[in-house]
């Protein structure tokens, strides 16, 4: 990754939500995925969560698309969001340096 691409705590978490929620990744259940993964260790707000959206698919990590307009959400389309190659090698890479640190300071094997 060059200088500057490393990817923050919310960014990982971000990311990892677009890996487990695959096709369901909209808005919402990427704020409920994302508050489940923070496990009450800090508030999440669905602003913070599509701010790192845009920043992350800027970054080129993220895609974005509308589905169809829907009733239920009157007449308004859903946004989708889906991690790209470059994004899930960027998880695997932070997390490579976690776990490094993680078995450093003696917590994992």
């Amino acid at each position: 990754m060059p200088k500057g691409d490393y990817l923050g705590e919310f960014e990982q978490m971000i990311l990892t939500a677009l890996m487990l929620l695959r096709e369901n990744a909209y808005g919402m259940t990427i704020h409920e995925q994302v508050e489940k993964l923070a496990a009450g260790l800090r508030s999440v707000s669905l602003g913070s969560v599509y701010t790192t959206l845009d920043r992350l698919e800027q970054k080129g990590y993220v895609r974005s698309w509308f589905g169809g307009a829907t009733e239920e959400r009157g007449g308004r389309s859903k946004r989708f969001f889906e991690i790209t190659g470059s994004g899930e090698l960027a998880v695997r890479n932070s997390l490579k340096v976690a776990g490094n640190l993680l078995r450093e300071l003696g917590y994992a094997s």
